[in-house]
């Protein structure tokens, strides 16, 4: 799995790569055949904003948030990343479990 975190407008501290690196490793825990993650951190005035796009075997994934706080920022990316990842990971599970019971049928 390759990650790549920038920032822009703000500067990624080994603090915030830490803590993003440490968060995204439950989604690899969920779904293995990730093959790379790309993490954008950004502030603009007020706003701490998070995105994140995952290529995977047959699907992109893409999800952004937005917060005060960056950390609780990057909190709510990885939830919501991580429910389109099962959600991903169950449909995936779905057809090929019809394709082997079809099969098996016949």
């Amino acid at each position: 799995m390759n990650l790549t975190i920038t920032g822009h407008h703000i500067e990624v501290t080994p603090a915030i790569r830490d803590y993003v690196t440490s968060k995204l490793d439950k989604i690899n825990r969920h779904f293995d055949q990730v093959i790379d993650i790309k993490v954008i951190l950004t502030v603009e005035k007020l706003k701490q904003k998070a995105e994140v796009s995952v290529h995977m075997r047959g699907n992109d994934v893409f999800v952004q948030s937005e917060d005060a706080d960056m950390y609780a920022a990057i909190d709510s990316l990885v939830d919501k990343l991580d429910r389109q990842i099962l959600k991903h990971k169950e449909k995936n599970g779905a057809h090929h479990s019809d394709v082997k019971h079809q099969a098996v049928e016949e």
